[in-house]
């Protein structure tokens, strides 16, 4: 028995059908792959945020979204900063030692920051990711003690940082508030979310 012919008129369908369907083929593929490439919403929400703080005023603080996280920005006061050193044996993790959030080494000291009046860190409680409160107004008042010395309150289950984001012992926050990677651009321009230099 012989091989039977192709029809050529089935043969022309035969190829056009191939072909449109590798085109749809490849028209859906296109943007299915593209869907992998990171929006420009995301690129955004990643990308390093700058930061003007030239009027940012002793005792004021400021708060910038950086990948989806409040970021503080503080300029302490004197007083602010004197309270830290007194607190020390109150503190949980005064040297900023756990690794939990690793502490960047230029902000491994006592004020926990590049320039000793200005706190930068993430405003969000290492215990369950609610925000502290600001409670800069030293002494007695409700959920606090009696000697609280001023710094933030985490309303939710009562943990307390002090000016520097240390967490107070025997506090369900386990560490301290995180201190996010950043440089200084010029005395009064801060980017947060890198601590390099191109």
């Amino acid at each position: 028995m012989s091989d039977a012919t192709v029809d050529p008129s089935r043969r022309t369908w035969l190829a056009l059908t191939a072909g449109v369907g590798a085109v749809g083929g490849v028209a859906t593929a296109v943007p299915f792959v593209a869907s992998f490439a990171p929006s420009e919403r995301a690129k955004a929400a990643g990308a390093p945020v700058r930061v003007d703080i030239s009027t940012l005023q002793p005792g004021e603080k400021l708060t910038v979204e950086w990948r989806g996280k409040p970021v503080w920005i503080m300029r302490r006061t004197p007083e602010q900063l004197a309270s830290l050193e007194k607190v020390e044996g109150d503190l949980a993790d005064p040297n900023s030692d756990r690794t939990q959030y690793p502490t960047p080494d230029y902000a491994k000291n006592r004020h926990r920051s590049i320039k000793e009046e200005v706190l930068v860190a993430v405003g969000i409680c290492s215990h369950l990711g609610c925000s502290p409160i600001d409670k800069f107004q030293p002494g007695a008042q409700p959920s606090l003690p009696d000697n609280w010395p001023g710094g933030f309150l985490c309303p939710c289950h009562g943990s307390t940082f002090d000016f520097a984001g240390r967490v107070f012992s025997n506090k369900p926050a386990p560490d301290n508030l995180e201190v996010p990677p950043h440089i200084y651009l010029s005395d009064t321009e801060l980017l947060i979310g890198e601590d390099k230099q191109a």
